[in-house]
């Protein structure tokens, strides 16, 4: 990447980032703070409270995607990270499951997922857009992996109040570094408006709509058992974090020769299939995990393939979608909010009845159904000059 993509591409992994860690940072935390709080006896209404943000995002991740395609990224952006401060500051003065609830949902209705990575995409050449979304995507996972490590000490120094205002604080900084440092794009004359269920019936971008639901379904509700496999392995919770950090870390390193290979061999293809078979074989070890080592072993290799997959998608999106980048993510985010929500209640489901180790041979079959939906994909570096439709 040249210095000016590099810098956008920074810029709007924070952003991006930031968000993800309005979402992760109470996890550890919230569950605790809310048996003092009326209603928060009731798992339903603490859960209702924590998925909100999700919910209500899945509602607005196309409609976003889609504006920010007619009137540009910055100002949705700009609108989208107002609504989270705002979101926040609500939830902040409130010490009341319901009026948590309330802010949550309106920091979730600043849905800009969408639109950061079409904007992305708008400033990065095709040959580094992978790239460029491996560092979009890699904020997911230091997000989630830094919410391990400083949620409770900020918990106990600053109180939730405390943590929301901290957010409200971090979206003012990043609506300055939207505002300010982020170039807009320059201006797209289209031929005509496509439908939005044209973009989202493409076979290519129906193949990569499934694979981000399956993805994001399999990882939550991995999330489910691996915490109970860590404490039996002998390592106890308040110690998860020492495992999880590292891991995502080194996972980060070592999917870079994926990504470099599949951007100067035009083989993302190749490279996507790859990553889909290496899911699959963590699930296989996990299903085998006795020992903290093959805990630790099915975790790293299972995050090297998911934060492959975490690039290599979004860019492949960003693709085939051509000018209605917006739309085309704004279906893809959608699905993948969708593929949280579903792999909570279904991997929590199947643990019911069948056993929390159930989950990973789910987890197994779905991967392998994705990996056999897949397989046709055209390469998009091959198919520059085809259609984006069959």
């Amino acid at each position: 990447m040249n210095s000016s993509e590099l810098r956008s591409t920074l810029a709007l992994a924070g952003i991006f980032g930031l968000r993800m860690l309005g979402l992760f940072l109470l996890l550890p935390v919230f569950a605790l703070h809310a048996r003092d709080l009326p209603g928060g006896q009731q798992a339903f209404l603490v859960g209702l409270t924590l998925g909100i943000f999700n919910i209500v995002q899945a509602f607005f991740h196309i409609p976003l995607g889609a504006l920010s395609d007619r009137i540009g990224r910055k100002p949705v952006v700009l609108w989208g990270l107002s609504l989270f401060v705002a979101g926040a500051l609500i939830a902040a003065s409130h010490d009341d499951l319901l009026w948590i609830a309330i802010g949550r949902g309106i920091m979730g209705a600043g849905a800009i997922s969408a639109a950061v990575s079409a904007w992305v995409a708008d400033l990065t050449r095709d040959q580094v857009r992978t790239a460029a979304m491996a560092i979009v995507g890699g904020s997911i996972g230091i997000s989630f992996a830094l919410s391990l490590v400083i949620a409770a000490p900020i918990y106990r120094m600053i109180g939730l109040d405390g943590m929301f205002l901290l957010l409200a604080i971090m979206g003012l900084l990043a609506v300055l570094v939207a505002w300010l440092m982020v170039p807009s794009p320059p201006k797209q004359i289209k031929q005509k408006k496509v439908p939005l269920l044209e973009i989202a019936l493409r076979p290519e971008l129906v193949r990569l709509n499934i694979g981000v639901f399956v993805l994001n379904a399999t990882q939550v509700a991995m999330f489910l058992v691996v915490p109970r496999l860590l404490v039996d392995a002998g390592f106890p919770l308040e110690r998860h974090w020492q495992i999880y950090f590292p891991v995502v870390v080194a996972s980060f390193f070592l999917m870079v020769p994926g990504i470099i290979y599949g951007e100067k061999k035009q083989q993302l293809r190749t490279v996507l299939l790859a990553a889909i078979v290496i899911l699959l074989i963590s699930q296989i070890i996990f299903l085998q995990a006795n020992s903290l080592t093959l805990i630790i072993a099915g975790l790293l290799i299972y995050f090297v393939g998911f934060n492959l997959l975490e690039a290599l998608q979004p860019s492949l999106v960003s693709r085939w979608a051509k000018e209605e980048k917006g739309s085309a993510l704004g279906v893809y985010n959608t699905t993948q909010s969708l593929g949280l929500f579903t792999g909570a209640a279904l991997g929590g489901l199947l643990a019911d009845w069948r056993g929390e180790l159930a989950i990973f041979a789910g987890g197994a079959v779905l991967i392998l159904a994705w990996l056999i939906i897949a397989w046709p994909m055209r390469d998009i570096s091959k198919q520059t000059s085809a259609q984006t439709a069959q």
